[in-house]
Parts: structure tokens; sequence; C-alpha cells
């Protein structure tokens, strides 16, 4: 069985310019056209995919939640002298001064730096103080090896 053209015209020549031979080629214009408009589509959509359960919150007249505070921080040099900020404190008067920040602000953050060069004694005694004028939220700091404080 021979392989014909695949007009219908039966004609062997080319009379009105036509190649008869199918193409073989793809246009991908429209393709790549319906594609982006999908990206398109799913960009925009995706974010409003992500939400929770629909809730109707409430109103309140309540204030706004203030923005976190600065930590207090207080610091041992290396001769184990504290410091609350960058004022020089005894052991005698460090508690004292840490019951007035507590009573100021119960919920404060407070930061303990110790010189590497301080005895560490000294760093576990100022903790306690810090404890003892009761704060909770206690952190020590420590400098990452790329250099900067965490």
């Amino acid at each position: 069985m021979a392989m014909g053209s695949l007009r219908s015209g039966g004609g062997g020549d080319d009379e009105d310019g036509l190649d008869a031979t199918p193409m073989s080629d793809i246009n991908v214009t429209p393709m790549v056209d319906v594609m982006l408009v999908l990206l398109i589509i799913f960009m925009v959509a995706a974010p409003l995919m992500t939400t929770g359960v629909p809730v109707q919150l409430p109103k309140t007249a309540a204030a706004k939640v203030a923005q976190a505070q600065k930590p207090l921080e207080v610091s041992i040099d290396k001769d184990g002298n504290p410091f609350i900020a960058k004022d020089p404190f005894t052991a005698e008067t460090l508690l004292p001064r840490l019951k007035e920040l507590k009573a100021e602000n119960p919920d404060q953050v407070v930061l303990v730096r110790g010189d590497r060069d301080a005895n560490y004694g000294k760093i576990l005694e100022t903790m306690g103080v810090v404890a003892q004028a009761g704060f909770t939220k206690v952190s020590l700091i420590a400098q990452a090896p790329g250099g900067a404080a965490k």
C-alpha cells in the first residue's frame, strides 16, 4: 500500500503551491503562553490557600500588646565587678537596685554578660543575685565563633 498525499484532491502536482508533506515541527508559543498564565494564577492563588481555619475574631477595646522591651544587661568585668547597663555597682548595692528594677517591670528579661577572664564563681554569684531579686527570665550571653555576641 503506497502512501498518498494528505489532500483529498488526488492530483500529483502541486497546482496550488501547497506542500503535501506532513509538518513535523511543533509550535510551542501557545503552550508557553498557557503555562505562563497558569504560573501567574498559581502564584496569586497559593498565598490565599495557606490560611488556616476561618475564624471570626471578636473585637475588643483592649490596648495593643506593647513591643518587646530591651533586655536588662548585667555585666561582670574581668575583676568580677558587676555592672547594670554601663553603671558600676558593688556586690552590696546590686541586689537592692535589681529589686527596684524588678518592681518597675516584673516581666523584664535579664542578660548576664561575663568577661572570659572573670572568675566563673563571680558570674554564678551574680546570676544568683539576679535570681534572688526575683527575675525568672535570665540568660547568659556568649560570643559566637564568628565574632558576634549571641
